[in-house]
């Protein structure tokens, strides 16, 4: 039975460039970004969520996460229906202000890569940022409509 899934996900930004994972929808040939996080878990907390999934994901530590929306995301991927809400979230650390804007990381659990990508290329929504809500709270937090 389908399931709507609550998840967790952050917006590191430096310098002008957010640090997003890369992926492709092989079923459409599509290219795009998605925000870093994963789900929330049965009694942990949103932020809490989204501290446990850049340890896991990136072996990063947060020291700070800000809510900036809660966006319902309904969308196909790999020709399956999904259903998310997804928090979204400013976040800041030293470790990821250690993280070079040319390192190509990859994602710890799956390798999906992770890297540092200008927002200004974000902005034509020819490859797009994931999921629904992420792009307008991050236009919002580097002070810019889109």
């Amino acid at each position: 039975m389908p399931r709507i899934r609550n998840i967790s996900v952050g917006l590191p930004v430096k310098h002008g460039h957010v640090l997003v994972l890369s992926g492709r929808d092989r079923s459409i040939g599509r290219d795009f970004y998605r925000a870093i996080g994963g789900g929330i878990e049965f009694g942990e907390r949103a932020d809490e969520a989204l501290r446990r999934e850049f340890k896991e994901e990136l072996g990063v530590a947060l020291d700070g996460s800000r809510l900036l929306a809660v966006a319902e995301n309904i969308f196909t991927y790999e020709g399956e229906e999904g259903h998310e809400i997804a928090h979204v979230f400013a976040v800041d650390g030293a470790s990821l202000d250690q993280i070079p804007l040319d390192a190509e990381l990859h994602v710890l659990d799956e390798g999906s890569p992770v890297r540092w990508v200008p927002i200004d290329d974000l902005r034509d929504g020819e490859r797009p940022l994931f999921p629904a809500g992420a792009p307008e709270a991050l236009f919002a937090l580097v002070g810019t409509n889109s």
